[in-house]
């Protein structure tokens, strides 16, 4: 059961200039593993460039090719330190402490953490990994929304940067 979320836009986060940050992930087509069906372990992120006054990072996933919501979300996470590559293989929860400390709100799916693509046969489903260099840890708990993220973000973004995976069925 798919749940959509109210925002069709993140583009307001804040009035200030936002600095471009270098986002990659290891591969273009996302793995099986990546998947739901096959495995769903998120993808490792790499980041260029960040800035010495990072203090944290927020990432938000987009699949607009989900025909019910304009910007389907199968992931929000927040709260990581400023690394330079966030590792494959975020656990489910709220709460994460292993293999990097975060939190991580509710997804348009209803659940906590990553949800890999599963476009059916002969689809193809884009996904966007949009990240955040903040100059503050955000003090929204785990579970909370894309809104409320937005909301918390706002005011607080050094940089921001995406790229885009794609999987097909």
């Amino acid at each position: 059961m798919h749940r959509c979320c109210p925002t069709d836009t993140d583009a307001n986060i804040q009035d200030m200039p936002i600095h471009p940050l270098t986002v990659s992930l290891d591969y273009f087509e996302l793995p099986n593993s990546a998947t739901f069906q096959g495995g769903n372990i998120s993808p490792a992120i790499s980041l260029t460039g960040l800035e010495p006054g990072t203090v944290s990072i927020a990432v938000m996933v987009f699949n607009p090719f989900i025909k019910t919501c304009c910007s389907f979300t199968p992931w929000i996470i927040w709260n990581i330190a400023p690394l330079n590559r966030i590792p494959a293989g975020i656990p489910s929860g709220q709460i994460i402490s292993f293999p990097i400390s975060a939190v991580q709100g509710l997804n348009d799916y209803g659940e906590t953490g990553y949800h890999g693509p599963e476009p059916s046969l002969g689809e193809m489903h884009r996904y966007q990994f949009r990240i955040y260099a903040l100059d503050s840890m955000l003090t929204i708990p785990g579970g909370s929304s894309k809104d409320e993220l937005i909301s918390a973000m706002k005011g607080h973004v050094l940089q921001y940067g995406e790229t885009v995976a794609i999987s097909t069925g």
